[in-house]
């Protein structure tokens, strides 16, 4: 489900998962791939992908709701907001190839890395939730509110709009737009330039940068239901 390259000094980890979405087994598969990663040392850098149509469709919400034990339920989205934070704050440069459709908790990963290379003739980008009635945890708005602007962050999440790379790179929430066959190799040239700066001085420097988004991430749920409503 997670498998993990390298091309020089690049580590390219590749999500092939149904839809990509997350669920506890491949959420740890990518922390033991980050581990990896974080020990390889300098110089160093990651580019994620994905496979097939998606790069990932987010949240597995019908895997959440089929959960009968609580533990295992109520601990699924702090996993994946976990995640989002080690990728926000990871001690390498980040570069997140969007090989196709980003939705949801997919979106906000692809925001946690430090640039985003988008396909150009294919894929949305797409914060959905006000289309499925949905709430966002307190972590996932801030997230999103610490990458674009503050009017990108309102229009995305408000009117559900299903980004194609030319108007994600319009809007800035992406920094390249690509042909399908461009995506993986810009990533990758992007990533390696700056493999050097691979340091655990960058994970301090990216916790000053993201301190409230860090602990919005870490909080809870506080009043809003994290359930959709039908």
């Amino acid at each position: 489900m997670i498998d993990l390259s390298r091309e020089g000094a690049v580590f390219v980890l590749r999500f092939d998962a149904p839809e990509n979405r997350f669920r506890p087994d491949n959420i740890e598969a990518w922390d033991a791939a980050l581990d990896e990663v974080e020990g390889a040392g300098s110089p160093a850098s990651l580019v994620t992908t994905g496979t097939g149509k998606f790069y990932s469709n987010g949240l597995d919400l019908e895997w959440m709701f089929a959960q009968t034990d609580p533990e295992v339920r109520d601990g699924y989205i702090p996993k994946v907001l976990a995640l989002m934070a080690r990728v926000l704050t990871f001690p390498t440069i980040t570069v997140a190839a969007i090989n196709g459709h980003a939705f949801g908790a997919g979106a906000q990963i692809s925001l946690a890395h430090d640039f985003r290379v988008m396909r150009s003739d294919r894929g949305y980008w797409c914060m959905p939730e006000i289309d499925m009635k949905a709430p966002l945890h307190p972590g996932m708005t801030a997230i999103i509110q610490a990458r674009v602007s503050h009017q990108t962050a309102h229009e995305l999440i408000v009117t559900g709009t299903r980004y194609g790379a030319e108007a994600a790179l319009a809007k800035q929430i992406v920094d390249h737009a690509v042909p399908e066959d461009e995506v993986l190799s810009k990533a990758i040239e992007m990533a390696d330039v700056l493999s050097s700066k691979a340091d655990p001085a960058m994970r301090g420097l990216k916790k000053g940068m993201y301190g409230r988004t860090l602990e919005a991430l870490a909080g809870p749920m506080g009043s809003v239901d994290v359930l959709p409503r039908t």
